[in-house]
Parts: structure tokens; sequence; C-alpha cells
């Protein structure tokens, strides 16, 4: 699959994909033996032999960890005020990113790869993959205000058309309600409700 060449580096752990840029434009990089210096340049990992700093860039084993995110931990790799991040629940030697976001207080299932085809494919919006939450609110919400969220609510300038919204079931703790939508905004779910 043709990726832009920063973002191979980046996936097989060489450097972020800001530091993959700077090796790119120092001419450090080169595919099938030719130095590349222009941003944007794509390549297919799979099939094109790409060189940094003289190395051949290895085909790295793909791993895959579901982590159920408990609250209290954000989603990021790393975190420059040392806050507890969701990398400090697994123990691997392998470079895995997590995939998509949750918020802090947000718990639920999380994916870290270090498979950026894969990454790309969940995350992108055109693949339209449907991410499930489940939202408990002590409140039942009135039909007007379930017809309102299920036509669409703008959250910062996008309207967000669930594709599922309906109440889950009812328990002890409150009302369970069940979002489904394709769209990965920042804090959707907490701005839609």
């Amino acid at each position: 699959m043709m990726e832009r060449l920063q973002r191979i580096l980046s996936s097989h752990g060489i450097a972020s994909r800001r530091a993959s840029e700077q090796l790119i434009l120092d001419g450090k990089v080169k595919v099938n033996g030719k130095i590349v210096r222009e941003l944007g340049t794509k390549a297919d990992a799979a099939v094109d032999r790409i060189e940094v700093n003289g190395r051949l860039l290895e085909q790295p084993k793909l791993r895959y960890i579901m982590l159920n995110k408990p609250s209290g931990y954000i989603t990021t790799a790393s975190d420059e005020r040392n806050r507890r991040t969701v990398m400090d629940l697994v123990e691997t030697q392998d470079r895995v990113y997590p995939v998509g976001r949750l918020d802090r207080e947000t718990e639920g299932l999380l994916l870290l790869t270090n498979d950026g085809t894969l990454a790309n494919r969940i995350t992108h919006p055109r693949y339209e993959i449907d991410k499930e939450y489940q939202i408990l609110t002590h409140l039942r919400p009135s039909d007007a205000v379930m017809a309102a969220i299920r036509k669409g609510v703008r959250v910062e300038g996008t309207l967000v058309v669930p594709s599922e919204f309906r109440i889950l079931r009812e328990t002890a703790e409150g009302i369970v309600l069940k979002l489904v939508i394709h769209e990965g905004l920042n804090r959707v779910v907490r701005k839609m409700m």
C-alpha cells in the first residue's frame, strides 16, 4: 500500500512523523537507491527498498494489543506533563501506539498497535468504521431530546449524525444509552450529550 514516506518511517519506529520529515529533508532517506528530499513522497514499505542513514528498513513484527482502558489514564504514547498514560498499563518491548482516543475519564476498548495500515483504516473517516459508546445517565432523555440527537448535533462546526442512538437498558445505576458514530472528534460524545 502506498503511503507517505514520513508515515512509513514513523510506523516503523524510526522517528516521530515530524522527525521523519526532517530526516527526508536532510537527505538521509533513500527509496530504491535514490535519495528522497521531497516531503509527501509515497512508497510501499512491502515492495520498495527503503534505507535510513544507510540502514535498510526492516519490516516490524506486527503487534496488536486490546486494552480495557480504565478511567484516569490519558490515551497517548507519552505525556510531557508526566500524567498516567495507557502505555503505563501494557508491558511490551515493541513500539506500539493507541489507535484513536478515549477521554481520561472514559473506560472501554482501546487498540494499541504498530500496524499503521490498520490504524489508518480504523481512524480515517472515509472508511466509516462504527465507534460504539455506552453512556450512563441518571436522567431519562425525553422523546424530543432523543429525536434531536438522532437528527444530528453540531460539534465544533461538524454535524455529527449518529447511525444509532437509543436507550440500551435501565440499571440500578441509571439509564444506559447506546450511541454509534463514525466521527472521531475530540470529546465528541461528551459534547453531544
